[in-house]
């Protein structure tokens, strides 16, 4: 009978008492997972790569200190998120020009249609658009899945704050990817909204200023 695989709690307790193999396997099991959660959040391969490894350093170092209270999975992007902060900290303080994405590779995918590599490139340059205190919400609660109050702990905000940029944020991705919406438009198409609201009294003169 084939034991059943070790969870990530175990993996977490084993490489604390010493297993030089446990971490391995954790990293290898959540390395993609993470990376994206990286990616999306800087924009930049070398700098998410960067933020990756501090956040993997930091959390081999800490093992011994989790207590179990959340998912390891929670944990591990608890830190990575930290990581991340931190490098955006550190470039606001010394902006710098992010390097060209071309010669650095992203761990593998499966292989999927044409479609969806267009549209998984759309979201990834909308997201892009977004301030990143919108953009770090919106990728912990709408991409990876995680609950309002998890989200709150991990970025160390109020709930209210959450979701009140998961909302601006929303609204400025609904304009930008409303064509996928409707795919017989292209994209910047004003949407039935956008008429509506071109057609109130007065909003030509909003427009102009007046």
């Amino acid at each position: 009978m084939t034991a059943a695989a070790p969870t990530d709690a175990d993996l977490l307790a084993a490489h604390a008492s010493g297993d030089p193999h446990a971490f391995t396997e954790l990293v290898r099991r959540h390395r993609d997972r993470m990376w994206a959660v990286a990616l999306r959040t800087l924009r930049d391969p070398e700098e998410a790569s960067d933020a990756l490894q501090e956040a993997f350093i930091s959390a081999f170092r800490a093992a011994a200190n989790f207590r179990a209270e959340s998912q390891v999975t929670t944990w591990l992007h608890r830190i990575v998120v930290n990581a991340c902060l931190d490098r955006i900290r550190r470039r606001q303080a010394r902006p710098t020009v992010p390097l060209p994405e071309t010669g650095v590779q992203e761990p593998a995918t499966p292989r999927d249609s044409m479609a969806d590599r267009e549209t998984r490139l759309v979201i990834k340059d909308a997201l892009a658009q977004l301030p990143e205190e919108q953009r770090l919400p919106i990728v912990l609660v709408d991409v990876e899945g995680y609950s309002v109050s998890e989200t709150a702990r991990m970025l160390g905000i109020a709930e209210g704050t959450v979701k009140s940029r998961c909302a601006r944020g929303r609204a400025k991705l609904a304009k930008v990817l409303g064509h996928l919406r409707n795919p017989d438009a292209p994209a910047g198409v004003p949407t039935s909204e956008s008429k509506r609201e071109r057609g109130r009294p007065g909003a030509q003169r909003e427009r102009e200023g007046r």
